[in-house]
């Protein structure tokens, strides 16, 4: 299957080269790897990173999305823009006749513009693209595995969440929050099958580049008919996300506190306890690590270029990150700007 790419920045190949990354981590090295795949082109409007594109892959480049679309016909196009460009990008692979796209997270600048990309992707038609969302997570093995543990409530019911996300010293909150609290954002409603609802923010102001934010909010379970609908209205999960600046490390983590134990999950983290009788005192209960733990490669995007290739050749597929998916993220993150 023929794929391209849009945008030849960070995510679609520079990230090759970081030594310490598990591979494929961009969406060119994904494609390389995938057997039913072949990397068939890439543009973007920067020269120099043409240049180095078209020598890394060794593939024609294009300065210009539709004739790259019109002379190679991609089966799968990836588009890795900013995002105030993706609807822009997945219009014309929609008018193109690409039958698979997979567009960068955000999945779009704006909720005006992700509902625009949502309604492009009908899934199974002639009248658009299979459009998938790449918020990575859902295709790596240990949130696939976290996700199981939640589903089979092997800890019991889950009860609350809580979640850190710390990107830097000087980033401004709010762009902590767009562009990769998009990412925790989805881990939370896919981990919890649930949807995620704020409330209120307490802390720093979202426009601040300093201090600790705190935003205040709910999982509702996305129960089908009447009856499933109230009784997840009547009891919603809260959730707490924590968005701190001034910190010189990096965390993505989220804690899922159920009757009978917890899961925490995030980068470099996966930990399951379990209640136990107490070491420390009689008659009571502690938690106690089980033991599992995640150390072999996550396959995220190996996953994911795999998933969207299953959507070339499966009719009606519904890819594991869909447009919707990418919508509902692009609503909470609207509806947290709209308070800050």
């Amino acid at each position: 299957m023929k794929a391209a790419i849009i945008g030849l920045g960070r995510i679609a190949s520079l990230l090759e080269e970081d030594s310490l990354r598990e591979k494929p981590c961009t969406h060119a090295g994904a494609i390389a790897a995938n057997p039913d795949c072949v990397l068939a082109a890439g543009c973007d409007i920067d020269a120099e990173r043409r240049r180095a594109f078209a020598e890394k892959w060794r593939v024609p480049v294009y300065g210009d999305a539709a004739e790259m679309i019109r002379v190679h016909a991609p089966q799968i196009l990836a588009i890795a823009t900013h995002p105030d460009s993706h609807y822009r990008c997945c219009r014309l692979a929609a008018l193109s006749g690409v039958p698979v796209v997979i567009c960068e997270k955000p999945l779009a600048g704006n909720i005006r513009e992700a509902r625009k990309i949502a309604r492009l992707a009908k899934a199974g038609t002639a009248r658009g693209p299979v459009i998938i969302t790449n918020h990575e997570r859902r295709y790596s093995a240990d949130y696939i595995r976290a996700k199981a543990i939640l589903d089979e409530k092997k800890l019991g019911c889950l009860l609350s969440v809580r979640a850190n996300i710390y990107m830097g010293k000087n980033k401004r909150l709010l762009d902590v929050l767009w562009h990769d609290g998009t990412h925790l954002a989805d881990a939370i409603m896919f981990l919890t099958g649930s949807r995620l609802k704020h409330r209120r923010r307490r802390g720093a102001k979202l426009g601040a580049r300093a201090g600790t934010a705190w935003l205040e909010g709910e999982l509702r379970r996305m129960e089908t008919g009447e009856t499933g609908a109230a009784e997840a209205k009547k009891h919603p999960v809260p959730v707490i996300i924590e968005i701190g600046a001034g910190r010189d490390h990096l965390v993505f983590e989220m804690e899922f506190s159920c009757e009978k134990g917890r899961l925490r999950i995030g980068n470099g983290v996966f930990e399951v306890w379990e209640s136990a009788p107490s070491p420390y005192a009689e008659n009571f209960r502690s938690l106690k690590q089980t033991g599992e733990a995640f150390n072999g490669p996550t396959g995220c995007f190996a996953n994911m270029v795999k998933d969207a290739a299953a959507c070339v050749s499966e009719n009606g597929r519904r890819p594991r990150s869909s447009a919707a998916d990418g919508l509902r993220v692009i609503e909470y993150l609207h509806s947290v700007k709209a308070w800050y």
